[in-house]
Parts: C-alpha cells; sequence; structure tokens
C-alpha cells in the first residue's frame, strides 16, 4: 500500500550499454507513468568509467512523485529487473539521484555527464 506525502521533487539517472537507445527510451516511459510534471534530459553517449570501451547512453529524468523514496526506489528495480539487467549486461540502471532536498549517488554527482546533463533539466 502507498503511502500518502506530499508530492516531492525527484531526479533519476538512466543509463544503459545494451541496445542503449531503446532501453533508455523504454524505461523514460516507464518512468513517466510514476512522475508528475516530467522533464527530460537528452540522450548522451559516455564510455565506461572503468575504462572498458563500452559505451553507455545517459539521460536524466525529473519531475514529482507522492511516492515515499523507499517506495520509488522499489519501483525502479523493479523496472530494472523487468528489463532482465545482469551485472556484465545493463540493459538499464536507475539511480534516484534526488528525492526532495535529500541527494544519494553522491559521488556521481561530479561527474561530467551528470553535470552537463543537469542543464538540460
Amino acid at each position: 500500500m502507498q503511502s500518502v506525502v506530499e508530492r516531492k521533487y525527484i531526479l533519476v539517472a538512466l543509463g544503459s550499454n545494451y541496445h542503449q537507445s531503446a532501453h533508455i527510451r523504454w524505461a523514460s516511459q516507464r518512468l513517466s507513468c510514476l512522475l508528475s510534471d516530467a522533464k527530460l534530459s537528452r540522450i548522451l553517449w559516455t564510455q565506461d568509467i572503468h575504462g572498458t570501451g563500452i559505451y553507455y547512453a545517459n539521460r536524466l529524468m525529473a519531475g514529482y512523485t507522492s511516492l515515499t523514496a523507499d517506495e520509488l526506489q522499489q519501483q525502479l528495480k523493479a523496472i530494472e529487473t523487468e528489463s532482465r539487467r545482469t551485472k556484465e549486461c545493463v540493459t538499464i540502471d536507475l539511480d534516484l539521484m534526488q528525492y526532495g532536498d535529500q541527494r544519494y549517488h553522491l559521488n556521481d554527482w561530479p561527474r561530467p555527464y551528470i553535470k552537463n546533463l543537469l542543464s538540460d533539466i
């Protein structure tokens, strides 16, 4: 059962290294069902941060939700599972970056692609 909370601003980072464009679009559509006033950044291609040469498609999505942070995290993980994500084949990675005033994944905020995509939102 969903808890009733005030609408919170949220920011989600999306990433994919397998059929990247298709998975980013699919996840964006799934997330749009959870958010109101959703805004999408463009898709930005980056090399894997571990230097493997694999390219990721990245996007940010912002909006508002009445879900609690825990409920939203559960929904994000359910979408990842639905995409059949594995450690090697990241069909979709959904990271809750911000919920209200609370920031998560603090090591990701300084990454150039995050800073670049924030300007779109």
